[in-house]
């Protein structure tokens, strides 16, 4: 058999970076911020089906099994396949969405719609996190149809939907799943491709939105001592929660495994009440947060665990540290408490990716054989939907070749070395798995 790797060559980095042009054309038409901004994905299938279906089955020009799949409309997800020689073996690129997170022009150096270039930046809205991974995926599944090597592995790319709000169920990989469309992906690796930096992510973390509602009793902040002030309350109430939060979930051993930048984190983000003048102490306020939670917590056990203490202070709210000589949080003379109520949006948890799997072995050789050195690593921030997959018995292992410090951020760029990089570690990972 010829060099699997030579045979597929370098990236054409012409061919890609029109395809990137073509796709951050649409970046306007797929920002994902629903109920205002609903993606239209298929704007972005139309690119990748230009570029495929020449090599494709449907036309009769090529190998590629190319699958089309929607549950809302305009709304697709595409499965593009190429067929290998040996039953069940399978190797998997997942993840590669085809929605963005909003940009506002205003704020950008650049216009975040259309991609410019400034030497081996490709500047624009999706060029680092997203549509860059369409495009180099799109690439490598092309020169596979064009090359028609014989593999034993079948390759499989799957271009998702719905992946920036993942709690809006039904749309991407969630439904395919459902649909048991995935399933013969469990036969090999799975390439979670959204991640930066080039190097193995294996650690995820899990995401707890939480709002804690205090009540108080409105008054003139001129006369405090006949005020529950809801701001003072939710203070320290909040300092106590997060207390005993650290307390309950303190660093894990198996965190400095992983090499987790930080371990589990609970923190507000957000302050809001009803409004009023500088001198009324209002009657309610809410705080408004996160948690993130390293994947040897159970999330379940922290909600669990929070409302508990958020029952308990209401239930010995006298006790409660208050802020000056006449701050208090009950009245008895007019019978009233001031009180707490936690919520808690739509969770995920984190995920802890096999380390001893073949799949993992296969990415750090790849890894280090074309960066020069590997080091994985693990963020709490939340890749949705992986741990779903890991516990549906994927061999899960992330990666990505955008970078970080652009990720999600004003004036978004990647490198076209660093994609260039990618699709040599993609065709290392092919040739490793032939052998």
């Amino acid at each position: 058999m010829a060099d699997i790797e030579e045979v597929l060559g370098d990236l054409n980095k012409d061919s890609f970076v029109s395809l990137l042009r073509n796709l951050i054309g649409e970046s306007k038409y797929v920002q994902n911020n629903p109920p205002e901004l609903i993606p239209e994905e298929d704007r972005v299938v139309k690119h990748v089906l230009n570029s495929l279906l020449p090599y494709s089955t449907t036309t009769g020009g090529g190998p590629l099994i190319v699958n089309h799949v929607s549950y809302f409309p305009q709304r697709g997800n595409l499965i593009v396949e190429y067929p290998g020689n040996e039953q069940g073996k399978i190797l998997s690129f997942v993840g590669m969405h085809m929605d963005v997170v909003t940009a506002n022009p205003n704020d950008w150096e650049f216009d975040p719609f259309s991609l410019s270039i400034d030497g081996e930046k490709l500047r624009g809205r999706g060029t680092t996190d997203c549509l860059g991974h369409v495009a180099l995926v799109t690439e490598l599944m092309k020169k596979l149809g064009e090359t028609k090597l014989k593999l034993k592995s079948t390759v499989v790319a799957v271009f998702i939907a719905n992946e920036e709000n993942s709690s809006i169920t039904g749309v991407g990989v969630d439904a395919l799943v459902k649909d048991g469309l995935l399933n013969k992906l469990k036969g090999g690796p799975l390439y979670w491709i959204d991640t930066a930096d080039k190097q193995p992510c294996i650690g995820t973390g899990g995401m707890i939105p939480w709002k804690l509602h205090v009540s108080g009793k409105l008054f003139h902040s001129g006369l405090p001592h006949k005020a529950i002030n809801p701001l003072e309350l939710g203070m320290e109430a909040l300092k106590e929660i997060q207390s005993r939060f650290y307390r309950d979930f303190p660093p894990h051993k198996e965190e400095q495994v992983y090499g987790f930048a930080t371990p589990s984190t609970m923190k507000p983000t957000q302050w809001s009440y009803p409004g009023g003048g500088i001198n009324q102490i209002p009657a309610d306020c809410t705080i408004s947060g996160d948690v993130r939670l390293t994947p040897f917590y159970s999330v379940e056990d922290v909600m669990s665990k929070l409302q508990k203490h958020v029952d308990d202070i209401n239930e010995n709210i006298e006790k409660l540290g208050t802020r000056g000589p006449v701050s208090k949080y009950v009245l008895p003379e007019e019978n009233l408490r001031g009180s707490l109520a936690v919520t808690f949006d739509e969770a995920s948890s984190g995920v802890a990716c096999n380390l001893k799997s073949r799949g993992f072995e296969v990415l750090c050789k790849a890894t280090e054989k074309i960066v020069g050195h590997v080091k994985p690593y693990s963020i709490t921030g939340t890749l949705p939907l992986i741990r779903e997959l890991k516990d549906e018995g994927f061999d899960v292992q992330t990666a990505g070749y955008g970078l970080m410090a652009t990720y999600h951020a004003k004036n978004e760029y990647c490198l076209l070395s660093d994609m260039c990089q990618g699709y040599q570690i993609f065709t290392s990972i092919i040739s490793q798995l032939e052998n």
